[in-house]
């Protein structure tokens, strides 16, 4: 017996904006807090709890510090955001392949 397609899909990413986020992650090694906002185009408000949320899940990896006396914060993926993201995304895939 086989399992449908979008069991495999993750409830952290059906969100369109925590998608976006982690599409986004997915394609760098880590990326500030401002310059992943303005990819997303999202608030910092909307930005900071959805990022919160997963890396509460041990999805995203938030690391802050200073730039000179300027305070920032850096964004990435973890490695198990990386393998859950990949799978939904195959499950995604596999959902649409007849489209």
């Amino acid at each position: 017996m086989s399992t449908h397609p979008r069991l495999g899909l993750n409830d952290h990413f059906t969100n369109p904006v925590r998608l976006s986020l982690m599409a986004a992650l997915a394609g760098v090694d880590e990326i500030d807090f401002k310059s992943l906002r303005e990819a997303l185009d999202i608030s910092d408000s909307a930005l900071s709890k959805h990022s919160g949320s997963l890396e509460q899940a041990g999805y995203v990896t938030i690391r802050k510090g200073f730039v000179g006396k300027r305070p920032r914060t850096w964004l990435s993926i973890s490695a198990d955001g990386k393998a859950a993201f990949t799978a939904h995304v195959a499950s995604l895939r596999e959902l649409t392949a007849g489209l």
